[in-house]
């Protein structure tokens, strides 16, 4: 079930209104309630996945309970290993494997050897990597004792299949979400009405933003060789677009409607294309997972302690494996790798904490060095999202060399300019610009919207929300699925 779509726009209302007039008070009935939307939700996609979540769910919930009065260390450990291998093994499964035999079977050919493997026809289950290491959250920070395990299985289950957030983040820890489902909700009017208000931005967002730049990414990457110069580079900025848009569109309308249902959810990004250098843009975007493979993976590791190789290695293969999680395919392997090359400098000079204050605090605009530095941070971003995008690393190559030679041919600048203005549209420009300016000024904000003339007329801010509402409607794009869903 879409968000963006008329199957959502009449399940919302119902579950709400079950929620807050018929379970009222009940705290039990409300999160079985959650458990039941939450797998009505994600099964109106393909029932049949709906069993691999309830496998999920039962083997960390067993784990959880038997931790939970186990003192012998190593019992302690096989019962986490047998959560983290039956969660990372379903992911490989249904991730994973095509890519690796084809892998396999490529190595051994080019030695000579030839292997038969045959592919299975596999379908990928919607959110799967995300709703996987949100249960190992669970289950690790249980083995820690950080978090005291749970006999609620209705609670358990409403954390791990939470509608809002089941497919596509943002990925909580069972630190911060578990525990509300064990507290009474009181329907709180103010933060019902924020939540649409994020919700009316993400809508906007998605919509308005991503779906119709996903037009222009589309027809640029999808026929690249027949296209140079500014027009590819168009497509890469259209790409770029479209990818914050689509994804931070999703997380802003999850935690709008997580605040109807009385839940906050964490921020899962703020404002990345305003960073300064690439640390910063990793502090701002997909907090959920690069705060995840942090505290799970990097820390473990060493962090940033010990010697300068062991540094390197960790962010190396923080990185890779931030781009791993994301699909089976090279180009997402090159896009972390790409990032990480970003990255080590300014770690290796002890410059990765440098910004790590608001942009531009209390100034309508940055300072010329600010400003050259966010233009140089997104012209690195829009780079690697080339890789991100491609369908393998030679058209991603290929796609970087044809931009800049087309830059400096005369017949490319003037193609590119008129498939600017009849693809791209000029209404389609000022919405862009109309979008960047909102977020700057909401950039130290939850959600750009959220206290835009809040304190003026309101007329004046009811106003604009029906000017987002209107643009929603009239410049809706092609109905494009959220990008993330494929991961």
């Amino acid at each position: 079930m879409l968000f963006n779509s008329i199957d959502f726009a009449i399940f919302l209302p119902i579950v709400f209104i079950l929620y807050w007039f018929v379970f009222k008070n009940k705290l039990k009935g409300q999160n079985l309630l959650i458990v039941v939307a939450s797998y009505v939700f994600y099964g109106w996609w393909d029932w049949r996945f709906l069993f691999l979540i309830l496998f999920s769910t039962l083997v960390d919930y067993s784990v959880g309970v038997k931790l939970k009065n186990e003192e012998r260390q190593k019992t302690r450990k096989i019962l986490l290993w047998i959560s983290v291998t039956v969660n990372l093994g379903l992911l490989f499964f249904f991730k994973y494997y095509n890519f690796f035999l084809d892998n396999f079977i490529e190595a051994f050919s080019f030695l000579g050897v030839k292997i038969n493997g045959s592919h299975l026809n596999i379908i990928l289950p919607v959110g799967i990597s995300f709703y996987t290491f949100q249960t190992m959250s669970y289950t690790i920070d249980v083995y820690r004792r950080k978090l005291e395990s749970t006999k609620d299985f209705i609670a358990f289950s409403a954390f791990v299949s939470f509608f809002p957030q089941l497919v596509a983040g943002p990925i909580e820890r069972a630190t911060h979400l578990l525990p509300q489902f064990y507290r009474k909700r009181k329907f709180e009017y103010a933060k019902a009405v924020d939540g649409m208000r994020q919700i009316l931005w993400g809508l906007f967002k998605k919509v308005v933003i991503a779906d119709n730049c996903a037009e222009i990414a589309n027809q640029v990457f999808n026929h690249s060789e027949q296209y140079s110069g500014l027009t590819l580079l168009i497509g890469a900025i259209a790409f770029t677009f479209q990818i914050y848009g689509d994804f931070s569109g999703y997380s802003d309308i999850a935690i709008g409607t997580s605040r109807l249902f009385g839940f906050d959810l964490m921020q899962n990004f703020r404002f990345p294309y305003f960073s300064r250098d690439i640390a910063e843009f990793w502090r701002r975007w997909h907090i959920s997972l690069s705060t995840w493979f942090r505290d799970y993976v990097y820390i473990p590791l060493g962090g940033s302690r010990g010697s300068k190789w062991k540094r390197i290695r960790n962010v190396v293969i923080i990185f890779l494996l931030s781009g791993f999680w994301h699909g089976a395919n090279w180009t997402f392997l090159a896009w972390g790798g790409l990032n990480a090359l970003y990255f080590l400098p300014l770690l290796l000079l002890n410059k990765n904490r440098k910004n790590i204050d608001e942009i531009a605090p209390k100034r309508l605009f940055p300072s010329f060095k600010e400003g050259i530095a966010i233009l140089s941070t997104f012209s690195l971003i829009v780079i690697a999202w080339i890789f991100f995008r491609a369908e393998n690393i030679g058209d991603a190559i290929s796609f970087i060399i044809s931009s800049v030679e087309g830059l400096f041919k005369f017949d490319s600048i003037k193609s590119s300019i008129e498939f600017y203005l009849t693809v791209f549209g000029i209404k389609l420009s000022f919405v862009l610009l109309f979008f960047i300016i909102i977020e700057w000024f909401g950039r130290n904000e939850l959600f750009a919207i959220s206290k835009i003339f809040i304190r003026s007329n309101k007329i004046l801010r009811l106003s604009f929300y029906f000017l987002l509402f209107y643009l929603i409607v009239i410049m809706k794009g092609g109905e494009e699925d959220f990008i993330y869903f494929q991961f």
